[in-house]
């Protein structure tokens, strides 16, 4: 009896030393902090936080995976309180994974919560083309993105498509943006000047002639064989105010560039005043109303129901209503209208920038460019704002923004930034700081190259250099890139390219700036409303 009792005894002593599957409760708890690559690609930082007190030698590496996991073939080790996965290959560019750790025994602590860790590596930050003055980059970025309003538009009316897709359908606004490019082609050596004046012609005489009005004003997309209207959305067949300004926008930039005394200058401006003087803008007050309508459809009438207030791109449509020497809108349209006696007012900072005007953060970019491609801003105020200081505090807004709730990609040197209205990954949206899904559009910062100049510059060369090889084509950058979705835009847009031209223009030279402003109808309708400039 008393052998079998010590044969017993020595073989529960033998099970006890046996590894147990069952929890060790007395392990230190901790939890997985946060996962990041080394510069080089080449290691993952496990990170457990302060006084994890790891140890490698119980390291469980089955608990670890990374999918796809090609090339996962590490060396592990523990620095404090980080596990290092020294990878024997770097991991590729540009390549979406997910990183797995399970909750277990692992590293001489109890891990109690699985980890999961989505992640995309940088791009590949090699230049993917030459690299030039920044001069050079500018002018080669405005002569390729003019082409679009050039080679690409429509060969019937010579209007502008409203996308690289979109065959007959032309875009009155962005056809005005890329009339005001017109001067800056010439100037710039692009086309000649003869050129310039051929198709502007060709196009004033498609509006003048071919082109459907609604008391003078256009609709928002046009057949550019025809002339037809084309419905916007479904109850959109008829005038849009909006779009009709940018394209009138367009057209004084023209009749001030275009002040030759030949016989085919003095005709173009002679027809471009004709189309001005013909829009009613009297009419969308609605009868009589102190505000501007944004729709009539000669089917709905009134029923979209759409006032233009402020802020937001819309100012322009305000400005003009009041130029117009012929059905001129009085000063309390824009104020109790366009102003809200004064409710556009913010006034709160942002990231320690005060804003003037308009939403939470700024809004979209394209409030700071659609109506100052011809209003100069520098010196322009009223008693509502100083619209340099504004659309300055605009953009800065959007850039730290972007620098302080977006990843900025190791690449990137803090030029990923740029939110305005663009195609995103499966449709479209105007993008904002209070709107953000990843997505951002080099319009956005170029077009602001008045505003922030060293931010625009560096996203600039970000956009070409770095991500060149997949956003510059044939008619410049496309219109959008979501890099958390490793998506890149095919498309371009010419509300989105215009002002890329026009506003480069304007920071180096002012020459569309000048042209709008020096117009003595734009002059008046300033006066009118009560601004400084």
């Amino acid at each position: 009896m008393k052998r079998l009792a010590l044969l017993s005894a020595i073989l529960l002593s033998l099970i006890a030393c046996q590894p147990q599957n069952t929890p060790d409760t007395r392990a230190r708890k901790v939890t997985v902090a946060s996962v990041s690559l080394s510069q080089g690609l080449d290691s993952v930082i496990v990170s457990f936080g302060q006084n994890a007190q790891l140890d490698i030698r119980q390291f469980a590496p089955s608990a670890v995976r990374l999918n796809p996991n090609a090339g996962f073939v590490y060396d592990a080790s523990v620095q404090g309180s980080n596990l290092i996965l020294a990878l024997k290959q770097a991991l590729p560019y540009f390549t979406a994974y997910t990183f797995y750790f399970d909750s277990g025994n692992n590293l001489g602590v109890r891990i109690v919560d699985d980890f999961t860790y989505k992640f995309t590596t940088p791009y590949d930050p090699a230049p993917k083309f030459p690299l030039i003055s920044d001069d050079e980059l500018l002018t080669l970025v405005q002569a390729r993105t003019f082409r679009y309003f050039y080679d690409f538009a429509h060969p019937v009316s010579g209007l502008a498509r409203e996308r690289n897709s979109s065959s007959d359908v032309v875009t009155t606004g962005g056809s005005g943006f890329g009339l005001a490019a017109f001067p800056v082609a010439v100037e710039r050596g692009f086309i000649t000047r003869t050129e310039a004046l051929s198709h502007c012609t060709k196009v004033v005489d498609f509006l003048s002639n071919q082109a459907e009005r609604f008391h003078g004003a256009y609709p928002h997309w046009l057949n550019g064989a025809t002339g037809k209207a084309i419905a916007f959305s479904s109850k959109d067949n008829g005038a849009d105010l909006v779009e009709t300004a940018f394209l009138i926008e367009g057209l004084l930039v023209l009749r001030q560039y275009f002040s030759g005394a030949s016989p085919e200058e003095t005709a173009l401006r002679d027809k471009i005043t004709t189309i001005w003087e013909g829009v009613d803008w009297t009419w969308f007050q609605q009868d009589g109303q102190d505000m501007l309508y944004w729709h009539w459809s000669p089917d709905y009438e009134w029923a979209m129901n759409m006032p233009v207030r402020g802020w937001n791109e819309g100012l322009i449509v305000y400005v003009l209503a009041a130029s117009s020497p012929t059905h001129p809108i009085g000063r309390t349209v824009y104020t109790e209208g366009w102003a809200r006696n004064g409710a556009i007012r913010n006034g709160k900072k942002y990231y320690d920038i005060p804003l003037p005007l308009g939403a939470e953060k700024g809004g979209p970019m394209f409030f700071a460019h659609y109506s100052f491609l011809g209003l100069n801003p520098t010196n322009l105020s009223d008693e509502y704002a100083h619209y340099g200081e504004q659309n300055s505090a605009h953009a800065r807004i959007n850039y730290a923004y972007s620098l302080s709730h977006r990843e900025q990609p190791a690449d990137a040197s803090q030029a990923h930034w740029g939110l305005t209205a663009s195609d995103i990954p499966g449709g479209y949206s105007a993008t904002s700081p209070t709107n953000d899904n990843g997505t951002t559009a080099p319009t956005a910062a170029l077009a602001s190259m008045p505003y922030t100049p060293g931010e625009s510059l560096a996203a600039l060369r970000y956009f070409y250099y770095t991500l060149g090889d997949r956003l510059w084509g044939e008619y410049g950058f496309y219109d959008a890139f979501n890099l958390p979705s490793r998506w890149f835009a095919r498309s371009y847009i010419a509300i989105d390219q215009g002002p890329i031209v026009v506003m480069i223009e304007n920071y180096r030279s002012g020459l569309i700036w000048n042209l709008f402003m020096q117009d003595q109808d734009v002059r008046s309708g300033l006066d009118k409303l009560g601004f400084t400039y």
